[in-house]
């Protein structure tokens, strides 16, 4: 059940909620949402990662040590989340803020065509960060998927 929990609720932050509201809300409206639910969200995948390791068939952690490739794709998942949660989440979020201060200090936008030195710089920054977090979220919507399949293969079926 944890599991499940665990990939549902990163299929659906990543995938779902987040192209909704990005396409629904005017930019700083989604500024402010991301800034509230992606913290949240790191927090709690790595809680659901965690719980999931916890609770793996049939004896938990003790299971867990017999069979390494039930535990690496947890233990990675873990660190690629917690990099989001502790690292590349806030400076992305930071980088984000950085962005919204220039734009008041420049008149302009972050996207217009015509930027200052001072916002370029601030763009490149929140890309390389935001990049990060993007690949490394997908790294560990990755890595539960591969624990799933170690899931299933325990499955016998019988006729």
């Amino acid at each position: 059940m944890l599991y499940g929990t665990l990939l549902g609720t990163e299929l659906y932050q990543s995938f779902v909620m987040t192209k909704i509201c990005y396409r629904a809300l005017p930019m700083s409206a989604f500024t402010t949402l991301q800034k509230r639910v992606f913290p949240a969200y790191f927090r709690i995948q790595s809680i659901l990662l965690f719980l999931t390791a916890a609770t793996h068939p049939p004896y938990g952690p003790l299971s867990l040590i017999k069979s390494p490739g039930d535990w690496i794709p947890l233990v990675l998942g873990g660190v690629l989340a917690a990099l989001n949660l502790i690292t590349y989440g806030p400076r992305t979020q930071d980088m984000m803020v950085e962005r919204i201060h220039q734009e008041t200090r420049d008149g302009r936008k972050f996207n217009d065509a015509e930027k200052s030195e001072e916002m370029k710089v601030r763009n490149k920054a929140f890309s390389k960060a935001h990049a990060m977090s993007i690949h490394f979220n997908l790294l560990a919507i990755g890595t539960t998927v591969w624990y799933g399949f170690r899931l299933a293969s325990r499955f016998q079926f019988e006729k």
